[in-house]
């Protein structure tokens, strides 16, 4: 698997555009994106016998509201949204698979 990269990331209104290094754009909704968080406070995580988890996670309309991103290593974003939850690493990976599911909104 070759490893994959990001050419440019910005929000435009409730999405967060993202461009690759192969030339494709993928169109994150941020409500999405943040149901989508892949830490294990809003995933869960597998118990000592590799039973999944899943915790009651709730929303209000600061979840949506992201407030900033940041670049981690060369691999992933973390992303700080409205009602301070920040610990979901997104690998690029990730977003990439995710995007292929992402409901398309209005593209540039």
């Amino acid at each position: 698997m070759s490893r994959i990269e990001l050419r440019d990331i910005q929000q435009i209104g409730g999405e967060l555009a993202v461009k690759w290094d192969d030339g494709t754009e993928s169109f994150l909704p941020l409500e999405f994106l943040r149901r989508a968080c892949p830490c294990a406070l809003c995933g869960g995580e597998p118990d000592v016998m590799g039973n999944l988890l899943r915790p009651q996670v709730s929303y209000t309309d600061a979840s949506f509201v992201l407030t900033r991103f940041d670049l981690v290593g060369g691999y992933a974003l973390q992303i700080h949204w409205g009602d301070s939850h920040s610990t979901g690493l997104y690998s690029f990976q990730y977003l990439k698979r995710i995007a292929a599911a992402a409901p398309q909104g209005n593209a540039l």
